[in-house]
Parts: structure tokens; C-alpha cells; sequence
């Protein structure tokens, strides 16, 4: 083989690792760009949408606290960019309600799609009346833009709500005639759903949730409805700890009352909405029996 082949046989080969390069997959896969604000919503909407849709959820760390998150540059580039946009609101992720700029683009909120107010609670997503109302939000939005997989979408949010309402079966009801109290007012809309009485102290929750220092008499109150067993259960936001939180968990521990963790978004280990849920319910049933 002559020098002159050589090179061209070495070109071609760099030409063709050249288009290698440039064809790996694009973002513009065809899919429906959605952008959610944090990876709860991801996951309702990504069920509905299955393999037609692209979910990127802005607040994904399980570990962080969902009240105190700044937006980035390149958050709002995401959101300009989808097609669709799903939050929280209420109050709750107002960071992402300030970055959608359009009145254009579509965009499902959950807080007003809520059947029960319970004080204006915005952690709606211990609701199952509104989880299923931005499903078929999501549904309408997403058959609005791929006419041809409305019946897919239709389909997906049949089954997703059908699982929830068997969620909402296995707790109706079954926390009457106990007491519970909270490190956090985050699964109040659960807790409501089994019939469960709420002792804890407003003063406790209310400082708490602001992070301020818990008033002594509050704290006095709760740690005495823990450790005299006058509370069945005690449901902790593991998501939001701090040191009066944390010995409050010590305490109940102690007393041999049942301790029920609960996060604000999914956490490490679950497969989607439904499969997190599912692991919470079990255990806070499970704890009202014992």
C-alpha cells in the first residue's frame, strides 16, 4: 500500500470518529421537554407521559430543604425552554413560580387543584385528590400537544390513578380513635385521610416550619405527650431535621412510642411517586396498629 492511501485510509477513519462525535444523542429527541420543580411532580407527570416526555425536575437532592432553594441561571433556561411546567405553589417553591415568564406556556399548579384546604397547607402532595388532578391535568396538556398519544397519555393516568385510589383505600380510616404528633405539618393531608387526631401543639409546628426557637411551654407540651404515651405515633420530616427535632425522635424512641419518617421530596432508593408513597403508607399503618 502506497503513502498516498495510507493517508487517505487514516483521514477517513478520523472523519468517521468526527461524526461518532457529533451524532450521539440530541435533546431534541422529539420528546416534550416538562420541567418540574421538584422530583415529585417530575415523577406524577413522568407516569403519565411515559417514554413520550423529557422530565427534568429542578430540586432532585434529597437531602436538601426545598423552602430554602435558590434558582440558577441555567434553572431559568429550562423553563423557558419547555413545553410544559408543573409546581407546587402555595407558597411552597416560589423560586420556580418566579422563573416562568410567559403566560403563554403551559404550566399545571397543584395547590389550587386541592379538594381539601386544611389551613392552607401547601405539602399537597400528601393529597390524593389533588396528585390525581395534575395527573389528568398533565394528561389534557400533553394530548394538547401530541394529539396522537392522547389515548397513550389517557391510558398511563388511568393506571397511575387507580393505584392511588387503592392508596387512599388502605388509609381511610384507619388512624380513628388514635393521636399522633409531627416534628413538621408535611403529611397532614394523610393524616387527615386516616381519621387520626393531630395533638401537636401549633406553637411547636409554627416554629419549626419558620425555624425559629420551639417557645419552652410548646416544647414542654409535646415532649410530654411523648414521653407519657398520650400520642400513638410520631411522624417525622427526616428531610428538615434539627436538634429539637432529633431529641423529640430520642425521646419517642424511649418511650417505645412508633416513629414514621416522611420526606417533602423522593428520596434516594424509590422508583417514583407512587412506589415512595406506597413505602410511607405502609409504614404509618403499621404504626397506628401497634
Amino acid at each position: 500500500m502506497t503513502l498516498r492511501n495510507l493517508l487517505v485510509g487514516a483521514l477517513a477513519v478520523v472523519s468517521l470518529a468526527a461524526c461518532g462525535t457529533t451524532s450521539t444523542p440530541s435533546t431534541d429527541s422529539g420528546k416534550i421537554r416538562i420541567v418540574a420543580s421538584t422530583n415529585v411532580w417530575a415523577s406524577v407527570v413522568k407516569a403519565v407521559g411515559g417514554d413520550e416526555v423529557d422530565v427534568k425536575a429542578l430540586l432532585d437532592d434529597p437531602s436538601a430543604d426545598p423552602h430554602s432553594y435558590e434558582s440558577k441561571p441555567a434553572d431559568a433556561a429550562l423553563v423557558k425552554d419547555a413545553k410544559l411546567v408543573v409546581f407546587n405553589g402555595g407558597g411552597y417553591d416560589d423560586f420556580f413560580a418566579k422563573l416562568i415568564t410567559g403566560d403563554a406556556q403551559k404550566k399545571i399548579e397543584a395547590f389550587p387543584l386541592r379538594k381539601h384546604d386544611k389551613d392552607g397547607n401547601e405539602h399537597v402532595w400528601y393529597e390524593f385528590d389533588a396528585v390525581r388532578a395534575v395527573a389528568e391535568a398533565a394528561a389534557n396538556e400533553l394530548g394538547a400537544i401530541k394529539p396522537d398519544k392522547k389515548t397513550t397519555f389517557e391510558s398511563n393516568t388511568q393506571q397511575f390513578t387507580a393505584k392511588l385510589e387503592e392508596l387512599g383505600k388502605k388509609v381511610d380510616g384507619i388512624g380513628r380513635g388514635k393521636k399522633v404528633v409531627a416534628t413538621e405539618p408535611i403529611a397532614h393531608y394523610l393524616l387527615d385521610a386516616t381519621g387520626v387526631e393531630d395533638v401537636t401543639p401549633e406553637a411547636f409546628s409554627k416554629a419549626v416550619e419558620e425555624q425559629s426557637d420551639v417557645p419552652a411551654a410548646a416544647l414542654a407540651s409535646i415532649n410530654q405527650l411523648v414521653e407519657g404515651k398520650q400520642a400513638n405515633v410520631l411522624v417525622d420530616n427526616t428531610q428538615t431535621e434539627n436538634q429539637v427535632t432529633k431529641q423529640l425522635v430520642e425521646k419517642a424512641k424511649a418511650a417505645g412510642v412508633p416513629v414514621v419518617a416522611v420526606t417533602e421530596t423522593l428520596p434516594e432508593g424509590v422508583t417514583g411517586y407512587l412506589d415512595w408513597m406506597s413505602k410511607q403508607v405502609d409504614a404509618l399503618s403499621q404504626a397506628l396498629k401497634a
